[in-house]
């Protein structure tokens, strides 16, 4: 877990008494409850201890242990790769706890769950775009908190994966001969994903459709704008070739 993570957990936690095995939780407190939940956290039974931290919610709302238990169904959740119950379970302490001290901590944990499930760039990426959004939002939200900083790293490496999705597709599209389709997706990384390292490669395709096509000084724009950027870039000597051969 990460320092700021455990650090936020750690904030919600108990000291624990010991307990017996195979406790009777229908007959528990809230406060035995939660910290029963805990311990199980501890052991990594995520499932179970998610369980009983909605247990805590459900059995005793009104206490205050049922908002901790919120947060902590959540983080138990995530945990256990169950990230469609976690999700579920932030978006409902998001909604009723808006003002909570670990509200940052909520928006930021919701991220994290989409952001696991990213796919290689040759995949859909609907999760992607999601964790985008999310972590957008973390930075938004709470500029100065310890998560707006992860988040901004986090956030270059999701725009890499959006950025080389579109120059997979791109480059189908490009061999099937679809080239308005093709140049279409290359369009979309130079104008959307300027800072991520697939703009070399997708200059270079603009270049090569455009020359394709016929549209010369199209594709010696983009050539200039990729030599002008990257001088020494790989993609720029090739795309000066291509020009100069037309």
């Amino acid at each position: 877990m990460k320092k700021s993570l455990y650090g936020t957990i750690c904030g919600l936690m108990l000291i624990l008494g010991g307990c017996a095995s195979a406790p009777d939780t229908e007959n528990m407190t809230a406060e035995e409850l939660y910290n029963y939940a805990y311990k199980k956290m501890e052991q990594t039974s995520y499932k179970t201890a998610a369980e009983n931290f909605e247990k805590v919610e459900l059995e005793h709302p009104y206490s205050k242990w049922a908002v901790k238990a919120k947060l902590m169904g959540a983080y138990s959740f995530y945990k256990a790769k169950d990230y469609d119950s976690a999700i579920i379970a932030l978006d409902r302490f998001i909604k009723f706890h808006p003002g909570n001290q670990d509200i940052s901590y909520a928006y930021y944990l919701k991220a994290l769950c989409y952001y696991d499930q990213i796919k290689g760039p040759e995949k859909e990426q609907s999760n992607t775009q999601k964790a985008k959004e999310a972590l957008e939002q973390v930075i938004k939200r709470f500029p100065n908190s310890e998560y707006a900083q992860d988040a901004k790293q986090k956030l270059l490496l999701v725009n890499d994966h959006l950025a080389g999705h579109e120059l997979y597709v791109g480059r189908y599209y490009l061999a099937q001969e679809n080239y308005l389709s093709a140049l279409n997706r290359f369009s979309a990384v130079v104008n959307n994903y300027q800072t991520t390292p697939q703009i070399e490669e997708a200059l270079y395709r603009q270049t090569e459709v455009y020359s394709i096509l016929g549209l010369n000084e199209e594709a010696q724009n983009a050539a200039k704008v990729l030599e002008y950027n990257y001088p020494d870039s790989s993609w720029s000597k090739k795309a000066q070739a291509l020009v100069n051969k037309g």
